[in-house]
């Protein structure tokens, strides 16, 4: 066992017919899925029925966002001036995906628009507003700058901005300043959680936040809440966009953002955007059905790598301006840049463990890793960071020593706000920005071991020894017998999964290993497991538990917690779909 195994509640038995269907929700529900909606309190019929079959009219209205009718009344103004309009964005996913969604509305308002798209260099420039950038903007014309995915905590670029004779609208979704004061001066600044806002829901990601812009700017210009049809299907098309930058950024998937993800994903089948097609094609999932796991694991990778490795404009233009072929020529490029991440992240985590286990950083009393190193590269750190994180499940900091400045990224644990942490550090810190679980820093070489000894100080204060052993939430437990395909497709209904809303975790009691583990993948670093109970006999499949091959034997009395999942593999082969768990955690039972 390597986790905490966390187990529902007791609670009423989920309602159902007598052909194990519960009443009350859309469609034939399994009893299985039924019982994984009751832990998830998602068991009354109606609650069920809005939670299984989002509508798009479960989006909040965007003029409920703060700040959104004056950016976009702005915007239209700068429009219908002819002035010229800066997109600033960010480097990763969501930042390349809100700027293209803006620039996209934008010629689609007015196709002569003097509109151009900014990505600061992730190296060269770090992440954010910067002022020597903004200045640049303003020099070459620009009279309006917005921001998308940044800005929130940009106080002096914002003064630099307004000096060099731009206005400055803000759009961002990160953590504000903690004392509200410190806002930056603009124009207008949209954000979800601005202080008095009375938008229903929190937790957009930046391309969420420009989406919801972009829409207003549609209704505005069309002076209607209701738009015309080639219109509806350019923000259908911006909705895919929206759902990469929701899913590849991480925030929950409940409320509007599972509306986004649901319709979003649905929308990559038949997009009419050009570089978005691109790179469906580029990876190879043209004609398929791209779900949340192939943007966390694919196409999220690629657009990452593009500023990890090289520079997101590269992104940005295939998405906004590239004709097909080269849109193609990047996407293929991508494809490359994704290669060589790959690489060069493996050869980073070897020496980060390396390092980490020498200085004693992986212990119970070190409940953080905080390492600076040269040579790292700054656009790799944050995937080493989480790589970390899930092999010690600890506060992990990885920072690149360069000219006597340490910059890099850090990535957390529940119970751990990383935001609050650095903020703690501030004064010895150059520069920080983020939220609970993710941020970048910057802080000179000769502060980093004193800040190194307080922020893990601060971890060992706020986190317990539970903290350090990963929690596994159980949705229920099962039967062989139950895992059918057709009650594992009823499971699927309750994705798009992500963070807030994980594929559901059952646990199987009551079982046996059929046989001896076999070995999967190079070298063996999976294992297929077959298990058993009664006449019933199951492959599963065991990512990553290679080494323990030696401590499972046949015959042996188990538990195991596992995620139910469809293999595809019978049925490209012209044979039936077939029930292929994926393997969370084993209990051997004496």
């Amino acid at each position: 066992m390597t986790h905490r195994w966390l187990l529902p509640t007791a609670g009423p038995p989920a309602a159902s017919d007598g052909a194990g269907t519960r009443a009350g929700t859309p469609g034939a529900l399994s009893a299985l899925a039924a019982r994984v909606l009751a832990a998830r309190g998602l068991g009354d019929g109606e609650t069920g029925a809005r939670f299984l079959e989002p509508k798009l009219a479960d989006l909040h209205n965007p003029s409920l966002l703060p700040g959104v009718d004056q950016a976009a009344q702005r915007i239209l103004d700068a429009l219908n001036a002819r002035e010229r309009i800066a997109i600033y964005g960010d480097y990763d996913v969501d930042g390349v995906c809100a700027a293209a969604i803006l620039h996209h509305v934008i010629l689609h308002i007015r196709p002569d628009a003097d509109v151009v798209a900014y990505v600061p260099h992730r190296i060269d420039e770090g992440y954010g507003l910067n002022a020597e950038a903004l200045r640049k903007l303003a020099h070459d014309g620009a009279r309006l700058i917005v921001s998308v995915d940044c800005g929130v905590t940009a106080r002096e670029p914002a003064l630099a901005a307004r000096d060099a004779g731009a206005d400055l609208i803000i759009t961002d979704h990160h953590n504000l300043p903690s004392d509200h004061a410190l806002l930056p001066h603009a124009y207008a600044i949209v954000h979800p959680r601005l202080p008095g806002s009375a938008y229903p829901f929190g937790e957009l990601c930046g391309a969420g936040v420009a989406f919801k812009l972009a829409w207003r700017l549609a209704t505005l210009a069309h002076g209607s809440e209701r738009v015309a049809e080639p219109t509806r299907r350019l923000l259908l098309d911006l909705l895919a966009l929206a759902a990469l930058g929701t899913i590849a950024d991480i925030v929950p998937l409940l409320d509007e953002n599972r509306v986004i993800a649901r319709f979003g994903l649905g929308r990559l089948r038949s997009t009419d955007l050009i570089g978005l097609n691109a790179l469906i094609e580029a990876a190879d999932l043209a004609g398929s059905n791209i779900d949340a796991e192939q943007v966390g694991f694919v196409l999220g990778p690629r657009l990452n790598a593009c500023g990890r490795m090289g520079h997101a404009r590269d992104a940005v233009e295939m998405f906004t301006t590239a004709t097909r072929g080269r849109a193609l020529q990047i996407a293929r490029e991508l494809n490359r840049l994704n290669d060589q991440r790959r690489a060069s992240e493996r050869a980073i985590a070897a020496q980060a463990v390396e390092m980490a286990e020498a200085a004693g950083m992986t212990a119970d009393d070190r409940r953080a890793i905080v390492l600076a190193c040269e040579g790292w590269s700054p656009g790799v750190i944050g995937i080493v960071c989480s790589r970390l994180v899930e092999r010690y499940h600890r506060p992990t900091l990885l920072l690149q020593r360069d000219n006597g400045l340490c910059q890099g990224s850090g990535r957390s644990i529940d119970g751990f706000c990383l935001h609050d942490a650095l903020e703690s550090c501030a004064d010895l810190l150059d520069r920080f920005g983020g939220h609970d679980m993710a941020a970048g820093l910057a802080v000179s070489a000769d502060r980093f071991d004193a800040f190194a000894e307080r922020f893990i100080a601060l971890a060992n204060e706020r986190l317990s020894p539970d903290h350090l052993t990963p929690s596994l939430r159980i949705d229920c437990d099962a039967s062989l017998e139950e895992l059918t395909p057709d009650a594992v497709r009823q499971l699927e209904r309750l994705g798009p999964f992500g963070r807030s809303n994980p594929a559901p975790s059952v646990r199987l009691t009551g079982v046996r290993l059929a046989g001896p583990p076999e070995p999967l993948g190079a070298h063996g670093k999976h294992l297929a497991l077959r298990i058993g109970a009664g006449t019933r006999v199951m492959r599963v499949v065991a990512w990553n538990w290679g080494q323990r091959r030696a401590q499972l034997h046949a015959g042996d009395e188990v538990e195991l917690v596992v995620e139910p999942k469809i293999s595809t593999w019978n049925a490209r082969r012209g044979g039936l779909p077939a029930v292929e768990p994926t393997l969370k955690d084993l209990a051997r039972r004496a």
